[in-house]
């Protein structure tokens, strides 16, 4: 009997998009039955269109990164830019979903369809909270194929039973 992961994922960020794929998918390839059920904001990670996903870092003390361009002395510099003149300025959540999206490149990581996909390779299960899908309007036909749609007590019956269980 194989090990099980269960991951709840409610965040619908780029950066928050990240740790329940790498989880999974690093379970998954492990020898663990993953299921990551995605409920509220955790739905964009499902659908088909995952272009759209920003950076927020309106909140986040841990935001501050280096540039990912430039010369040396530039890219060293830890940019910590208090949220107050985040929120202040026009087009930051842009600005910094561009700089995110750089950086990740830049490193070679993945990207989250690589990741998504790498998941579905490795039979990670995804369920998508029926009841959130209907709160905000989404239609099935807008996620990735393989997707559940199922209320919370059928991830319970899993989660109940899993080896480790995290909410992201």
């Amino acid at each position: 009997m194989s090990k099980k992961l269960a991951i709840i994922a409610t965040k619908g960020t780029l950066d928050w998009a990240y740790p329940p794929f790498i989880l999974a998918s690093t379970a998954a390839a492990l020898g663990y039955d993953v299921q990551v059920f995605c409920t509220f904001y955790g739905l964009q990670l499902l659908r088909k269109d995952t272009s759209g996903l920003k950076v927020s870092p309106l909140g986040n003390p841990g935001m501050p990164m280096k540039m990912p361009f430039g010369p040396k002395w530039f890219k060293d510099i830890n940019w910590n830019i208090p949220n107050i003149v985040q929120a202040s300025i026009p087009g930051y959540e842009s600005l910094a979903t561009t700089l995110m999206k750089m950086t990740i490149k830049n490193c070679g990581v993945a990207t989250i369809d690589e990741l998504r996909d790498l998941c579905v390779e490795a039979e990670v299960k995804f369920l998508a909270c029926q009841m959130t899908v209907e709160l905000f309007g989404f239609d099935h036909n807008q996620f990735i194929e393989n997707v559940e749609f199922v209320g919370a007590a059928s991830f319970f019956e899993f989660a109940g039973e899993s080896d480790i269980c995290l909410y992201i």
